[in-house]
């Protein structure tokens, strides 16, 4: 089944499509109209900074309010939809994988940043006002290396790298327990066996088994991090892309059920209830009116 959202690398969003850009940095306030479609899919992270002004945007099916002084993270492969940017101040960091890795020699060292490719907590930080104005010093210095016509990757990198370690710090103060890197880093190599494996309904055990790690403490990682067991983040998974399949396309319920793996109709229409409170049906005609017919 084709992918039903449009997927943009970051050239897209300088409004040079062919761009293979790996990093960039853009002010609302200095942006053109784009030609992007929402909803949309990245590939790349990106962290949105709000200065000024009131919106809203959608991350799957969540619906965020846009406040002054916050930050959002957008990851790889989640459905995007901003409902309207040019009233705001402020603007976007986007960079690819293989630009936060360029330095790096340990390549799980993405893992360790929580806040990205987490899609089981909330997407967004309100720091306190102190640390919002030393997270937007290093954006300034970032800004001011990019503007440079001798600008260096490298310093860019590095300032990137600081600015995900002062994110990361601040979100670390808001928990009351600090979760080990050892659990982060496994959570993620599950994460990403869930988006590749996620139709083939494989069990928790299997995943383990890939993992070389027993079903018993992939739980306990699994739940540390999330709060969540490994079967409950597969069947999250599942369902999201259920929402988006009844969202997005003309589908009918059973060949969304077949493809996701679920052959009885009626065991997939109560997994999904039980997750929506809402029947697939029921779904797909508030969620059609609400993005496909607005």
């Amino acid at each position: 089944m084709k992918d039903m959202f449009p997927f943009y690398s970051i050239g897209h969003f300088i409004g040079e499509p062919q761009n293979p850009t790996a990093f960039e940095i853009t002010r609302f306030e200095e942006m053109e109209e784009l030609d992007i479609d929402d909803p949309h899919k990245h590939t790349f992270y990106e962290i949105l900074w709000f200065d000024e002004g009131i919106s809203t945007q959608t991350i799957d099916y969540q619906e965020y309010k846009i406040e002054p002084k916050t930050l959002f993270f957008i990851s790889p492969n989640q459905v995007h939809h901003f409902v309207e940017w040019q009233p705001l101040k402020g603007g976007s960091v986007f960079f690819t994988e293989d630009f936060f890795l360029l330095n790096h020699q340990d390549k799980e060292k993405l893992f360790e940043i929580t806040f990205l490719d987490n899609f089981y907590e909330q997407p967004f930080l309100n720091p306190d006002a102190i640390t919002f104005s030393e997270i937007r010093q290093t954006i300034d210095l970032i800004i001011t290396e990019k503007k440079r016509t001798d600008y260096s990757t490298n310093i860019i990198q590095s300032l990137l790298n600081i600015l995900l370690s002062q994110i990361q710090r601040a979100i670390d103060k808001s928990k009351p327990e600090k979760i080990a890197k050892t659990y982060i880093v496994l959570y993620k190599r599950l994460k990403n066996l869930i988006e590749i494996h996620f139709k083939q309904s494989l069990k928790a055990g299997e995943y383990a088994e890939k993992l070389h790690v027993t079903q018993h403490y992939l739980n306990l990682v699994a739940n540390q991090v999330t709060g969540k067991t490994t079967t409950e983040l597969i069947k999250a998974r599942s369902i999201l892309e259920a929402k988006r399949l009844l969202t997005f396309t003309d589908f009918s319920v059973s060949e969304i059920a077949v493809e996701l793996g679920y052959f009885d109709l009626s065991y997939f229409a109560k997994v999904f209830k039980s997750e929506t409170n809402m029947s697939p049906l029921e779904f797909k005609k508030a969620m059609s009116e609400k993005y496909r017919n607005a």
